[in-house]
């Protein structure tokens, strides 16, 4: 397991249970968020543009990692995160979204937030893990993430199921204040227990190091392939999208419109912590595993009929989402020195923002005039680019 005691223990438990909270709110709504749009008569290219709400959650990851290596204290660095948490609040107010017009652009907000908090984040949970096995720390994190994850889709569906369809979605929705609330508390007890972090103090030291010319020829490989990567993972607002399609056609039961992307979160669960031994054993080579998954998940999704295809798909789902948010977060740490760390990661988030944007538009609107094999291909394409890149990538010797 991972050894942590004191206070580094203290801020890893507050960060996770954060974490864990957060996740039941933006998951929660996420994992309804295409067939939401398709409930309040979005066309289907409408799902495939919710991919352009990742596009500006990791755009802002740019912008709150560019602040928070200028940060010149530690509350400040927290303010960032506080700012990213609090607006999670988009998402109970989605209840009151008439149009799906509205509904988009509250997703989009919410998203911002999102990208606003995730690098000084990460940087303070690469430094209490430091020394413990990082890509354990980070595998331990994203399993309270995903029992997040698991729980908002399952909130969703519990409640749909009590109150029917569509009266189930509102109610849903505004449900989620409980662990918004929830979130915040975590969120203040974690900045009371670590309210320094180590960047600034290295930041401080090294006022004159220009940290863009730090980052490594390793470091920009790793984001091309990371870019291709998420090109060709299927955006999850399609998937649900074709949920509530086959919702229509009799395949599917309303209430069990969240539980596909629940199942992927239970995977993604399941192999956070050894994805993270494995990554701390592996180093580098083991992000091979997620362009392999990713390439899995369009054929599964249209070539296995109805519900099988829909589990299937999503089980491959959760797999590579295990390991983009897992190995690969604990890569970007490894890559990168501790004064560049909130840098490269808004830098690699902003990548994988935009390859899901583009990824996400392209196949929702291939999806749309039904050209499935375009789909399919285009995605293979995609990753196996992804695994070309992660081919040519210099290895050390130890990461």
């Amino acid at each position: 397991m991972l050894k942590l005691s004191g206070r580094l223990l203290k801020t890893f438990i507050a960060l996770s249970l954060l974490s864990l909270f957060a996740d039941i709110v933006y998951e929660g709504a996420r994992s309804i968020g295409g067939a939401y749009l398709n409930f309040l008569a979005a066309p289907a290219i409408a799902a495939g543009i919710l991919g352009f709400g990742e596009l500006l959650s990791y755009l802002m990851r740019l912008v709150g990692g560019v602040v928070a290596q200028k940060a010149s204290s530690g509350r400040a660095y927290w303010a960032l995160i506080f700012l990213g948490y609090g607006v999670n609040v988009f998402i109970p107010l989605l209840a009151l979204a008439g149009s799906w017009e509205v509904a988009l652009a509250l997703f989009f907000l919410e998203r911002l937030g999102k990208g606003i908090r995730a690098p000084p984040r990460d940087v303070i949970l690469a430094e209490v893990t430091e020394g413990a096995g990082r890509g354990r720390g980070f595998g331990l994190h994203e399993l309270f993430d995903q029992v997040g994850a698991i729980t908002g889709p399952l909130i969703i569906s519990f409640v749909i199921l009590l109150q029917g369809y569509p009266a189930g979605y509102t109610t849903a929705f505004w449900v989620m204040w409980i662990p918004f609330i929830l979130a915040m508390i975590m969120l203040v007890i974690a900045a009371k227990t670590y309210p320094e972090p180590k960047a600034i103090t290295v930041m401080r030291e090294r006022k004159k190091v220009s940290a863009e010319t730090r980052l490594s020829k390793r470091f920009w490989i790793f984001l091309a392939g990371s870019i291709m990567a998420g090109m060709g993972f299927l955006y999850w607002g399609v998937i649900s999208y074709r949920v509530l399609d086959l919702v229509r056609e009799g395949i599917l039961l309303a209430e069990e419109s969240s539980l596909p992307y629940l199942a992927a979160m239970a995977v993604d669960a399941a192999i956070a912590f050894p994805i993270g031994i494995l990554y701390d054993r592996m180093g580098l080579k083991s992000i091979m595993i997620a362009p392999i998954s990713a390439l899995m998940i369009t054929p599964t999704l249209f070539t296995l009929a109805g519900r099988l295809g829909i589990y299937v798909s999503a089980a491959f789902w959760g797999l590579t989402m295990g390991v983009f948010e897992t190995i690969m977060r604990a890569a970007v740490a490894d890559l990168a020195p501790v004064e560049s760390r909130s840098l490269a990661y808004g830098i690699y988030y902003t990548g994988i923002g935009l390859s899901w944007a583009v990824g996400g538009t392209i196949l929702g609107y291939l999806y749309q005039i039904g050209s499935i094999g375009w789909m399919i291909g285009f995605c293979a394409a995609a990753e196996v680019a992804a695994l070309t890149a992660f081919t040519f990538l210099p290895r050390p010797a130890k990461l």
